[in-house]
Protein backbone atom coordinates (compact mmCIF):
# COMPACT_ATOMS: atom_id res chain seq x y z
CA UNK A 1 0.00 0.00 0.00
CA UNK A 2 1.10 3.65 -0.47
CA UNK A 3 3.06 5.11 2.34
CA UNK A 4 2.51 9.07 2.78
CA UNK A 5 4.87 10.87 5.24
CA UNK A 6 3.80 14.43 6.19
CA UNK A 7 1.40 15.91 8.70
CA UNK A 8 -2.26 16.21 7.29
CA UNK A 9 -3.26 19.95 7.69
CA UNK A 10 0.19 20.81 5.67
CA UNK A 11 -1.22 22.64 2.02
CA UNK A 12 1.65 20.21 -0.30
CA UNK A 13 0.46 17.14 2.06
CA UNK A 14 -3.06 17.58 1.24
CA UNK A 15 -2.05 18.38 -2.61
CA UNK A 16 -1.42 14.52 -2.25
CA UNK A 17 -4.17 13.70 -0.41
CA UNK A 18 -7.05 15.47 -2.73
CA UNK A 19 -4.90 13.67 -5.17
CA UNK A 20 -5.27 10.24 -3.98
CA UNK A 21 -8.92 10.59 -2.63
CA UNK A 22 -9.59 11.42 -6.67
CA UNK A 23 -8.12 8.84 -7.68
CA UNK A 24 -9.23 6.47 -4.99
CA UNK A 25 -5.97 5.53 -3.97
CA UNK A 26 -5.93 3.68 -0.70
CA UNK A 27 -2.91 4.68 1.31
CA UNK A 28 -1.48 5.21 4.87
CA UNK A 29 -0.86 8.41 6.47
CA UNK A 30 1.90 8.77 8.90
CA UNK A 31 1.74 11.74 10.51
CA UNK A 32 5.37 13.71 9.90
CA UNK A 33 5.96 16.94 10.82
CA UNK A 34 5.90 20.08 13.62
CA UNK A 35 4.21 18.12 16.51
CA UNK A 36 4.40 14.70 15.09
CA UNK A 37 7.45 12.42 14.21
CA UNK A 38 10.56 14.74 13.62
CA UNK A 39 11.81 15.05 10.31
CA UNK A 40 15.12 15.84 11.10
CA UNK A 41 16.19 12.55 11.95
CA UNK A 42 18.71 10.09 9.80
CA UNK A 43 16.42 7.79 8.99
CA UNK A 44 13.53 10.40 7.31
CA UNK A 45 16.63 12.77 5.56
CA UNK A 46 17.75 9.16 3.87
CA UNK A 47 14.19 9.26 2.40
CA UNK A 48 14.57 13.38 1.70
CA UNK A 49 17.44 15.15 2.39
CA UNK A 50 15.71 18.23 2.54
CA UNK A 51 13.96 17.59 5.82
CA UNK A 52 10.61 18.30 4.60
CA UNK A 53 7.25 16.28 3.87
CA UNK A 54 5.58 15.15 2.01
CA UNK A 55 7.11 11.78 1.19
CA UNK A 56 5.99 8.71 -0.50
CA UNK A 57 6.88 5.27 -0.41
CA UNK A 58 5.37 3.04 -3.49
CA UNK A 59 7.22 0.30 -5.11
CA UNK A 60 10.25 0.00 -2.27
CA UNK A 61 11.27 3.57 -3.65
CA UNK A 62 10.65 6.97 -1.94
CA UNK A 63 9.44 10.05 -3.34
CA UNK A 64 9.37 14.02 -2.39
CA UNK A 65 7.89 17.08 -4.25
CA UNK A 66 4.68 17.35 -3.77
CA UNK A 67 3.16 17.99 -7.59
CA UNK A 68 6.17 15.27 -8.44
CA UNK A 69 4.01 13.41 -6.35
CA UNK A 70 0.94 14.48 -7.98
CA UNK A 71 2.17 13.80 -11.57
CA UNK A 72 3.78 10.61 -10.46
CA UNK A 73 0.20 9.00 -9.18
CA UNK A 74 -2.25 10.16 -12.15
CA UNK A 75 0.20 8.37 -14.43
CA UNK A 76 1.02 5.57 -12.52
CA UNK A 77 -3.30 5.27 -12.25
CA UNK A 78 -3.70 5.83 -15.81
CA UNK A 79 -5.61 9.37 -14.87
CA UNK A 80 -4.84 11.03 -18.23
CA UNK A 81 -8.10 13.61 -17.37
CA UNK A 82 -5.63 14.85 -14.32
CA UNK A 83 -2.79 14.76 -16.64
CA UNK A 84 -2.57 14.43 -20.43
CA UNK A 85 -1.04 12.63 -22.41
CA UNK A 86 -0.05 14.37 -25.21
CA UNK A 87 3.00 16.72 -24.81
CA UNK A 88 1.41 20.24 -25.35
CA UNK A 89 -1.92 19.33 -23.09
CA UNK A 90 0.31 17.49 -20.51
CA UNK A 91 2.81 21.21 -20.34
CA UNK A 92 -0.56 23.59 -20.53
CA UNK A 93 -1.24 21.21 -16.88
CA UNK A 94 2.62 21.45 -15.68
CA UNK A 95 2.81 25.04 -16.43
CA UNK A 96 0.24 25.87 -14.02
CA UNK A 97 1.36 24.08 -11.41
CA UNK A 98 4.83 24.92 -12.02
CA UNK A 99 3.55 28.76 -11.84
CA UNK A 100 1.77 27.35 -8.46
CA UNK A 101 4.97 26.06 -6.82
CA UNK A 102 7.49 28.83 -7.77
CA UNK A 103 5.10 32.18 -8.39
CA UNK A 104 2.69 32.17 -6.56
CA UNK A 105 3.93 30.34 -3.44
CA UNK A 106 6.60 33.18 -3.48
CA UNK A 107 4.34 36.11 -3.08
CA UNK A 108 2.41 34.71 -0.69
CA UNK A 109 4.82 33.41 1.69
CA UNK A 110 5.96 36.57 4.10
CA UNK A 111 2.01 37.77 4.55
CA UNK A 112 0.96 34.12 5.45
CA UNK A 113 4.07 33.75 7.71
CA UNK A 114 3.16 37.19 9.50
CA UNK A 115 -0.46 37.27 9.34
CA UNK A 116 -1.48 33.43 10.02
CA UNK A 117 1.42 31.77 11.85
CA UNK A 118 2.45 35.26 13.79
CA UNK A 119 6.32 34.17 13.01
CA UNK A 120 8.40 36.55 15.00
CA UNK A 121 10.77 36.86 11.77
CA UNK A 122 7.92 38.24 9.54
CA UNK A 123 7.07 41.55 11.17
CA UNK A 124 8.11 44.38 8.70
CA UNK A 125 4.88 46.05 7.52
CA UNK A 126 6.45 46.77 4.05
CA UNK A 127 7.18 43.96 3.31
CA UNK A 128 3.95 42.38 4.81
CA UNK A 129 1.90 44.84 2.13
CA UNK A 130 3.97 44.02 -0.81
CA UNK A 131 3.64 40.11 -0.03
CA UNK A 132 -0.13 40.63 -0.31
CA UNK A 133 -0.46 42.60 -3.07
CA UNK A 134 1.78 40.45 -5.58
CA UNK A 135 -0.37 37.85 -4.09
CA UNK A 136 -3.66 39.72 -5.64
CA UNK A 137 -2.23 40.21 -8.12
CA UNK A 138 -0.88 37.05 -9.15
CA UNK A 139 -4.70 35.83 -8.51
CA UNK A 140 -5.99 38.61 -10.68
CA UNK A 141 -3.69 36.89 -13.30
CA UNK A 142 -4.95 33.18 -12.57
CA UNK A 143 -9.17 35.37 -12.58
CA UNK A 144 -8.52 36.02 -15.94
CA UNK A 145 -7.52 32.71 -17.14
CA UNK A 146 -10.29 31.53 -15.46
CA UNK A 147 -12.36 33.64 -17.32
CA UNK A 148 -10.74 32.34 -20.74
CA UNK A 149 -11.94 29.19 -19.91
CA UNK A 150 -15.14 29.43 -18.01
CA UNK A 151 -14.55 26.41 -16.30
CA UNK A 152 -11.01 24.77 -14.71
CA UNK A 153 -7.96 26.28 -14.78
CA UNK A 154 -6.48 24.14 -18.28
CA UNK A 155 -10.11 24.26 -19.81
CA UNK A 156 -13.15 22.51 -19.28
CA UNK A 157 -12.11 19.49 -17.48
CA UNK A 158 -10.48 19.39 -14.24
CA UNK A 159 -7.10 18.32 -13.51
CA UNK A 160 -3.63 18.38 -11.45
CA UNK A 161 -3.47 22.06 -11.87
CA UNK A 162 -6.79 22.51 -10.09
CA UNK A 163 -5.76 20.63 -7.02
CA UNK A 164 -2.57 22.50 -6.48
CA UNK A 165 -3.99 25.90 -7.40
CA UNK A 166 -7.07 24.79 -5.07
CA UNK A 167 -4.90 24.51 -2.08
CA UNK A 168 -3.13 28.18 -2.69
CA UNK A 169 -6.91 29.68 -3.30
CA UNK A 170 -8.25 28.41 0.40
CA UNK A 171 -5.17 29.76 1.46
CA UNK A 172 -5.75 33.21 -0.10
CA UNK A 173 -9.22 32.77 1.05
CA UNK A 174 -8.08 32.19 4.70
CA UNK A 175 -5.67 34.84 5.29
CA UNK A 176 -6.48 38.05 6.68
CA UNK A 177 -5.73 40.46 3.69
CA UNK A 178 -7.69 42.74 1.68
CA UNK A 179 -8.68 40.74 -1.55
CA UNK A 180 -10.01 42.04 -5.22
CA UNK A 181 -13.45 40.72 -5.99
CA UNK A 182 -13.05 38.19 -8.62
CA UNK A 183 -15.40 36.97 -10.08
CA UNK A 184 -14.03 33.78 -12.10
CA UNK A 185 -12.14 32.83 -9.35
CA UNK A 186 -15.30 33.27 -7.19
CA UNK A 187 -17.32 30.64 -9.50
CA UNK A 188 -14.40 28.50 -9.47
CA UNK A 189 -14.48 28.00 -6.28
CA UNK A 190 -17.92 26.76 -6.01
CA UNK A 191 -16.94 24.52 -8.94
CA UNK A 192 -14.29 23.23 -6.56
CA UNK A 193 -16.71 22.96 -3.41
CA UNK A 194 -18.74 20.69 -5.14
CA UNK A 195 -16.03 17.83 -5.45
CA UNK A 196 -16.11 16.13 -1.83
CA UNK A 197 -12.07 15.58 -1.80
CA UNK A 198 -11.88 19.48 -1.90
CA UNK A 199 -13.67 20.10 1.22
CA UNK A 200 -12.39 17.55 3.33
CA UNK A 201 -8.50 18.10 1.74
CA UNK A 202 -8.85 21.50 0.73
CA UNK A 203 -11.26 24.17 2.12
CA UNK A 204 -11.33 21.97 5.74
CA UNK A 205 -10.63 25.56 7.35
CA UNK A 206 -6.86 24.85 7.55
CA UNK A 207 -5.31 27.70 5.71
Amino acid sequence: MLKILGKSSSINVRKVLWTCAEIGVPYELEQYGNGFLPTGTPEFLSLNPNGMVPVIIDEGQALWESNTICRYLAVKHGRSDLLPVGPMARAQVEKWMDWQATELNNAWRYAFMALVRRSPAHTDAAAIAASAAEWNRLMTLLDAQLARTNAYVCGDRFTLADIVLGLSLNRWLSTPIERPALSAVEAWFERLAARPAYIQHGANGVP
